[in-house]
Order: structure tokens, then C-alpha cells, then sequence
């Protein structure tokens, strides 16, 4: 285990994912040591705030330019020396100045089986598409968009009752367990990443990462 474990979340929206991360921080080697938003009214802010993480508000529309924007913040990123950034329903097209910033130390998360469904309306695209499977994906932050490595991926089936209303829920159920799991790996350094090939305990992984599946969590958990 590294001590590289300091770890930034940005988010726009209420946080859910940031909750999974902060509830499970004390059964991995991660800590969540700053949480930034570029909605000042972001209840994800509050989430932080409760579990005593510093917080910051900038507010993109203040902003003359998207690359403005983003030095600010990113600027603020570096005022907590982080090892990781995380985007948990952070809803901004990054530049290509900060991708490039945090370039191997920048990750998300995706509600597909990456490289399907990138982009939004990935549960209504996995249905219409007539999927057996559908999923979210860990995956490291490039500048095209939904494309860099994946780390871990989680799948379920699809059933004949399926909504993108249930598909989402379903999923989000495994992104909780998903995410936290995948930045432990990261910051205690059991992931590598070279040439854009992932290796876990030195073994390299396929270009869909370390797959679980929905019956693995229900089961772990």
C-alpha cells in the first residue's frame, strides 16, 4: 500500500455518488480531501460538508471561456495536492488543457459496458439496441469523450421488464459498490497504466478492465 491516497471529487448535482464514496472511505485506503462543484446550490457541497471534507463553489457561468474556467479550477484541484480527481456526475466538457493537467491521475465513471452507449440516454440506447447486457464502466479521462481506459467494469442481464427507469436504478446500485472499489485500487497502487493498457497486480487486464457482475456485488455486499 502507497500513501498516495488523496483524493478530489467534482460533481454538479446531489452527490449520490460522492455519498457511496465518503460511506465506504473507512473500509479502504482512499481519502476524500477536497469536493468541488461548479454549482454553488449542488447538494453533493452539503453531503461534503457533513462529513467534514473541505468544499468549493465555483460557478462556470462567471466565466468568459470554458479554458478560463477551467485554470481556476483547476488551480484549486492543486491547492489540495491531490494523487486522484474523480468525477462523480460532474456535467462539464473538460479542456483540453486540464485532461492533459491530470492526464493518469483523472477518472469517471459511465453507465454502459464501455466502448457501447457512449454519450447520454446510455439505458434507453441499451434497450433499443436489443442488449442482453448493460452496465457502468470505471474508466480513466481522455479528450474523447467516454474512451480511455477502462479499469472495472460491472454487468447485468437485461430482463424482458426492463425500463430505462429500472436499468438505471439497477445500475447505479452497482456504481455504488464499483466506484469506490476502483479508486482504492488506484491510489494503493494496484493498478498501472502504461500505453494505455491497464494492469491489475501487475497482470495486464483486457480493454474492458476487471469485469464483475451484477450477481458478484449483490453477493459481496
Amino acid at each position: 500500500m502507497t500513501d498516495n491516497n488523496r483524493v478530489v471529487v467534482l460533481l454538479s448535482g446531489s452527490g449520490t455518488t460522492l455519498q457511496a464514496i465518503l460511506d465506504q472511505q473507512n473500509q479502504y485506503s482512499y481519502q476524500v480531501v477536497g469536493v468541488l462543484s461548479n454549482r454553488p446550490d449542488a447538494y453533493g457541497l452539503e453531503r461534503a460538508q457533513n462529513a467534514s471534507v473541505d468544499t468549493l463553489s465555483l460557478d462556470h457561468k462567471l466565466y468568459a471561456s470554458r479554458e478560463q474556467f477551467d485554470l481556476e479550477l483547476m488551480q484549486r484541484i492543486d491547492g489540495f495536492n491531490p494523487d486522484l480527481i474523480v468525477l462523480a456526475g460532474y456535467m462539464r466538457i473538460l479542456s483540453s488543457a486540464f485532461v492533459e493537467h491530470y492526464q493518469g491521475r483523472l477518472i469517471n465513471i459511465h453507465p454502459s459496458l464501455l466502448p457501447k452507449h457512449k454519450g447520454l440516454n446510455t439505458y434507453q440506447s441499451a434497450l433499443d439496441a436489443g442488449d442482453k447486457e448493460h452496465g457502468t464502466s470505471v474508466h480513466y479521462v481522455t479528450e474523447e469523450l467516454d474512451s480511455g481506459s477502462v479499469v472495472l467494469q460491472a454487468a447485468l442481464e437485461i430482463t424482458s421488464s426492463d425500463t430505462a427507469q429500472t436499468l438505471e436504478q439497477r445500475v447505479k446500485v452497482m456504481e455504488h459498490y464499483l466506484y469506490p472499489k476502483a479508486i482504492d485500487w488506484i491510489v494503493s497502487g494496484r493498478i498501472d497504466i502504461k500505453d494505455d493498457v491497464i494492469s491489475l497486480d501487475k497482470k495486464p487486464l483486457g480493454p474492458q478492465g476487471y469485469r464483475l457482475s451484477e450477481k458478484n456485488i449483490v453477493t459481496e455486499q
